[in-house]
């Protein structure tokens, strides 16, 4: 189960990412997670079944309020653990590559305990 969901904020996040930029596809997102077309596709239709994506009639991949809402709070976790892990002296590519893992599986708990943390230190610096 927590594969899954790792898969799907994992997806959500880059599609975040690539909009940004300008209209994201399947191809796209099989470049920049370095996998095979029909691979993407497949888990593009679960996204679609289960709400977070809609594709358009250009095959333009969109995330719908749901998907976002995961984006959005995946880059953010994402973001503060990379901030308290950098703050705390680990080298930005092992704290990049650490956030990322820690992101998925971080409970909601720990989460508000660390980022609270972060922002003590933060005020007495």
């Amino acid at each position: 189960m927590r594969r899954k969901m790792t898969r799907r904020e994992d997806y959500l996040k880059l599609i975040y990412t690539l909009s940004k930029k300008g209209e994201v596809r399947g191809a796209d997102l099989a470049d920049e997670l370095d996998v095979k077309r029909p691979t993407v596709c497949v888990y593009l239709k679960r996204l679609m079944d289960i709400g977070d994506i809609v594709m358009d009639e250009h095959h333009c991949v969109h995330l719908t309020t749901q998907g976002l809402q995961i984006a959005e709070s995946t880059l953010d976790k994402h973001g503060m653990l990379l901030e308290l892990l950098q703050n705390l002296g680990v080298p930005s590519e092992v704290a990049t590559e650490d956030a990322c893992a820690i992101e998925h599986n971080i409970s909601p708990e720990t989460y508000s305990a660390l980022k609270q943390l972060l922002n003590e230190r933060q005020v007495s610096v």
